[in-house]
């Protein structure tokens, strides 16, 4: 009886089996000679990499800021420019209140006035608001003075009479007032004075 043997893997050309525990590996060849200058090599480009996306995350905050703020200042000239259009039409609507006909039914002057006023209290919602002109003083950021009236019951500069209503959007002025602004009396020269002495 012939006894049967187990055959050698090495004598069979197997691959070797490695040791219980232990795992099969090749001696690493593409590590730096001076680990420690590579890891500093590696930190610095770390802190490149993340100097980097700080910048750019600032950079694309600053975009979102500066597109939202050309946002608003488009909104607010394109509704200044629509706003500074219809004026002319409220300055009719105060014009037609001020200086009414006799003949013309007093309702048609009542149905103006509620148009008017709900045309007025739509834009003042929208940022509209009139200059005050009443016992002010003369502003240049403000009015527009076309005429000087000598007054002795006016104070210098005080605005005597509004020609055009000013109006101001969001606090910023739409239009100035147009305005007569009140001067002290010039005291007569000598000449004319001697004059109406010796009439």
């Amino acid at each position: 009886m012939k006894h049967e043997t187990e055959s050698d893997p090495a004598s069979a050309g197997a691959a070797p089996v490695p040791p219980a525990g232990g795992t099969a590996t090749e001696p690493v060849n593409d590590l730096p000679q001076d680990l420690a200058a590579a890891y500093r090599k590696l930190l610095a480009e770390k802190r490149d990499l993340y100097d980097r996306l700080l910048r750019k995350q600032a950079e694309l905050e600053n975009v979102k800021k500066r597109t939202e703020r050309e946002k608003e200042e488009f909104l607010k000239h394109a509704t200044a420019d629509l706003i500074r259009a219809l004026l002319p039409a409220i300055d009719s609507f105060e014009r037609a209140m001020k200086h009414r006909d006799k003949r013309v039914p007093e309702d048609f002057y009542k149905g103006v006035e509620l148009i008017h006023r709900e045309f007025v209290e739509v834009l003042q919602r929208a940022g509209l608001e009139p200059i005050e002109t009443r016992n002010a003083l003369f502003d240049p950021h403000l009015h527009q003075a076309v005429e000087r009236v000598e007054s002795t019951t006016h104070r210098d500069q005080e605005i005597v009479e509004e020609l055009q209503r000013g109006y101001k959007l969001k606090n910023r002025l739409l239009r100035p007032a147009i305005v007569k602004v009140a001067v002290p009396p010039q005291p007569e020269p000598e000449n004319q004075q001697s004059r109406k002495s010796q009439a």
